[in-house]
C-alpha cells in the first residue's frame, strides 16, 4: 500500500507524525496481513490497529479485557469522527443487541469485543456474516495458558480467527519473552513464519533496585526511604507512587500505616466491595492519592503519567509481571524510582503457592515446573550482576534496545566495573553445593547453612553431619551471607526445593555437574565482607585465577549464535502446533540459548544441557540435534 495512503490516513485519524516503529508496524501487517507487535505500554500500539482499521473496507474487530480502555478509545475516535462502539458485559441486553445490529450494517469501522462475548454462539454466528479486513487482539500475552496474566475465554480467539479467514491478523502485548510470543502464535494459528515486531522496552528513565530485607522493620524503612527520594514529604505536590503487596492483610496494614504518617492513602485489592475499588481508582487516576497499596489487582488499565515510584515489598510470580507493574511509574519520560524487596522466605514459600491444590485438584507437574522457573528467572534478576535495564531487555529479547549500562541502576552504580576472582566465585559455588548434597531431602537451606558455618545443631549431630569435611568450610562468612549464596544457588538451578509446608533442599542434575566441575560455576556471590575467623584449610585452585567481570545468569548470545536460537524457536512452535502442546513443553527460552551457545553434538552432550533431561531427549531430543547440526 502507497505510504502516501498511510501518511493521510494518519492525518484523519488526528495526528500529524508517527512515533518510533508505528509505521513499520502498519506498512508490515498491511502488506503480509500477519504481525505480532510487542511494544510498552503508552507506546501507541493501538494506532497500529486503528489506522489500518480506517484505511480498510469494512468493519476491524479489536478484541481487549480493559472496559474502561474500550470506552476510552470508543470516544476518542468519535471526537475524531471515526464510528466506533465496544461490546462488553456493562451495557444492557436492548443496548448490546442495538449496537450488534447497527455492526452487522456495517455502521462502525471498529468494535472493540470482550473476550468472554466470543464464547456464545449466537454472537460467533453473526461475526461469520461480518466484513471484517482485521482482527487486532491487545493484551495478546493473556492467551499463554502457563503466562502471568493468562485468561481462559482468550482460548476462544483461534476460533474467531478460523471463522474469518480472509481477515489481517494483529496481536499486541506489552511484556512476552520469546516462549510466550511463540505460544500466542500457536493458540492463535498463525505460523512461525509471522513477522514479530519488538519494540520501545527501554525505560532509561526509570532507577531500578533490588533489596533482601531482614524483617519488617527494613521493610518499612526501604518503603519509606523511597517515598521521601521520589515524593518528597506528604502533601508536596511530587507526584504518586504505587505499593505493591503480596496479601491482602499486608495490603491493608501498610495503606494504615502510611495514613498515619500522613501520606493521602488508599487500599486496593480484589476482595473489597466493587464500589471501594471504583473509587481509588477514579481517585488515583483523576491525582486525588499519593500513594495506593495494593495486590496485583490493580493496575491494567491505569495511565496516569506522573507516578514516580513503584514499590514491590515482595516479589510477583515473573519478570512479565515485574516489568508491567514497574512500568506504570515514570510514564512522562521524567524520572521514576522501582523497588523490589525480597526476603530468605520467598523462595520456599512460592514453591508452596506454586503446588497449592487448585479447588482441590493438585497441579499438572509441568505447569508447577514451568510457574518455578518464572519465578526463579525473576530472582536471578534480582541477584544478577549486570545492569537491570540490560538485564531485562536480554530476557524479553528485545537486543537491540539495550543501553550497554543505565549507569542508575544499584547495580551499575555498586557493581559494574568492578573485577572479581572467577576462580574463587567458582569455589564458593561448589563448596555451598557440597553443603546442599550432605542435607539433600533430608534438611531445609537454613542447616546446610549452619552445616558450612560450622554451627552446632543437634539434627547435624544426630546425621553424623558434624564430622563431614564439609562441616565448617565456611567458617569465615556471615551465616546472612552464606543463605544468601545458598539462595543464589537456587536460582541459578543448582538447588530445588521438595513440596510440602516444610521444603527440604534438593541438589539438582545441574547443580550436581557444577559441584562435580563438569559444569561452570558463574554466579556473583553476595556483597558481604568476611568476618575476622580463622578458615579451614582448602585446597588452591591449581590453575592461576582469571579476572572477568561478572554476567547476568541468562545465557548471552552473539549474532551467528541469535541466529540459531531463532531458528530453534520456530521448530519448538511447529513441534508444539503439530502435537497440540504450549511450547514451553518442547523447551524453554533458556534452555534453547544454552543449545545456541553449546551446539551438542550428540545425546550425551544435550544431556549437560539445562532442562534436557533423558524424557525430554527422547521426545524432542532428535529433532533439536537436527536444527543444530544444520547451522
Amino acid at each position: 500500500m502507497p505510504t502516501d495512503t498511510i501518511d493521510s490516513g494518519l492525518r484523519r485519524i488526528g495526528f500529524s507524525s508517527f512515533r518510533p516503529g508505528q509505521k513499520e508496524a502498519i506498512e508490515t501487517l498491511l502488506s503480509t496481513g500477519r504481525l505480532l507487535l510487542v511494544a510498552p505500554t503508552g507506546g501507541g500500539k493501538s494506532l497500529s490497529y486503528q489506522l489500518p482499521a480506517v484505511m480498510l473496507p469494512g468493519t476491524t474487530l479489536v478484541v481487549s479485557p480493559l472496559i474502561a480502555l474500550m470506552q476510552d478509545q470508543v470516544e476518542a475516535l468519535g471526537r475524531r469522527g471515526i464510528a466506533a462502539t465496544f461490546l462488553a458485559s456493562t451495557l444492557g441486553k436492548d443496548e448490546m443487541f442495538r449496537r450488534i445490529d447497527a455492526m452487522e450494517r456495517g455502521e462502525f469501522k471498529l468494535v472493540y469485543v470482550a473476550p468472554e462475548r466470543l464464547a456464545l454462539n449466537g454472537f460467533r454466528r453473526r461475526i461469520r456474516r461480518l466484513d471484517c479486513p482485521l482482527v487486532a487482539i491487545d493484551e495478546a500475552h493473556c492467551i499463554s495458558e502457563w503466562g502471568h496474566d493468562f485468561r481462559p475465554e482468550y482460548l476462544q480467539i483461534g476460533e474467531l480467527i478460523r471463522d474469518l479467514p480472509k481477515a489481517r491478523v494483529l496481536a499486541c502485548t506489552a511484556t512476552a519473552t520469546p516462549i510466550v510470543r511463540d505460544e500466542i502464535l500457536a493458540r492463535l494459528g498463525l505460523g512461525a513464519e509471522t513477522p514479530q515486531i519488538v519494540r520501545g522496552f527501554a525505560r532509561p528513565n526509570l532507577i531500578l533496585r533490588a533489596a533482601e530485607v531482614a524483617g519488617a522493620a527494613e521493610r518499612r524503612r526501604r518503603v519509606d526511604g523511597l517515598l521521601a527520594e521520589a515524593l518528597g514529604a506528604p502533601g508536596g505536590g511530587r507526584g504518586a507512587a504505587i505499593v505493591y503487596s503480596p496479601t491482602r492483610k499486608l495490603a491493608e496494614a501498610e495503606a494504615e500505616r502510611l495514613r498515619a504518617e500522613g501520606w493521602s492513602c488508599d487500599c486496593y485489592h480484589a476482595g473489597l466491595p466493587a464500589e471501594g475499588r471504583d473509587r481509588c481508582q477514579t481517585s488515583f487516576s483523576a491525582g486525588g492519592l499519593e500513594v495506593v497499596v495494593a495486590t496485583n489487582a490493580f493496575g491494567m488499565g491505569i495511565d496516569r503519567g506522573d507516578v514516580r515510584a513503584v514499590a514491590h515489598l515482595a516479589p510477583p510470580g515473573s519478570i512479565e509481571s515485574y516489568y508491567q507493574e514497574v512500568g506504570r511509574a515514570g510514564r512522562d519520560g521524567s524520572d521514576a524510582w522501582g523497588l523490589l524487596l525480597t526476603s530468605n522466605q520467598d523462595l520456599p514459600l512460592r514453591r508452596r503457592l506454586i503446588e497449592a491444590d487448585v479447588d482441590g485438584r493438585e497441579p499438572d507437574s509441568g505447569i508447577v515446573e514451568h510457574k518455578w522457573n518464572m519465578f526463579l528467572e525473576l530472582m536471578r534478576w534480582a541477584e544478577g550482576g549486570s545492569c537491570r535495564h540490560d538485564a531485562i531487555l536480554r530476557y524479553f529479547g528485545a537486543d537491540g534496545d539495550e543501553l550497554e549500562g543505565c549507569g542508575r541502576c544499584d547495580v551499575c552504580e555498586t557493581f559494574e566495573g568492578s573485577d572479581a576472582d572467577a576462580e574463587s566465585s567458582a569455589e564458593m559455588a561448589r563448596k555451598a553445593l557440597c553443603g546442599v548434597a550432605r542435607v539433600h531431602r533430608r534438611f531445609g537451606l537454613g542447616l546446610a547453612a549452619k552445616l558450612l558455618h560450622g554451627d552446632s545443631d543437634q539434627r547435624l549431630l544426630r546425621g553424623g553431619l558434624e564430622r563431614v569435611s564439609t562441616f565448617g568450610v565456611m567458617a569465615d562468612r556471615t551465616p546472612a551471607w552464606i543463605v544468601s549464596l545458598l539462595r543464589r544457588c537456587v536460582t541459578a538451578g543448582w538447588v530445588s526445593f521438595t513440596g510440602g509446608d516444610r521444603p527440604l533442599a534438593v541438589l539438582t542434575r545441574e547443580g550436581s555437574e557444577v559441584m562435580y566441575g563438569r559444569m561452570p560455576a558463574r554466579l556473583l556471590l553476595p556483597p558481604e565482607k568476611r568476618v575476622a575467623r580463622p578458615a579451614p584449610v582448602t585446597r588452591k585452585a591449581t590453575a592461576p585465577a582469571t579476572k572477568k567481570r561478572q554476567r547476568q545468569p541468562l545465557v548471552e548470545l552473539d549474532e551467528a549464535e541469535l541466529r540459531l536460537f531463532e531458528r530453534l524457536r520456530a521448530h519448538r512452535l511447529e513441534t508444539a502446533r503439530g502435537q497440540a502442546v504450549p511450547p514451553f513443553v518442547v523447551a524453554s527460552d533458556r534452555t534453547l540459548r544454552e543449545l545456541a551457545r553449546a551446539r551438542p553434538a550428540d545425546r550425551d552432550e544435550m544431556l549437560l544441557v539445562h532442562g534436557i533431561g533423558e524424557k525430554k531427549f527422547e521426545q524432542y531430543g532428535e529433532g533439536l540435534l537436527a536444527v543444530v547440526a544444520s547451522g
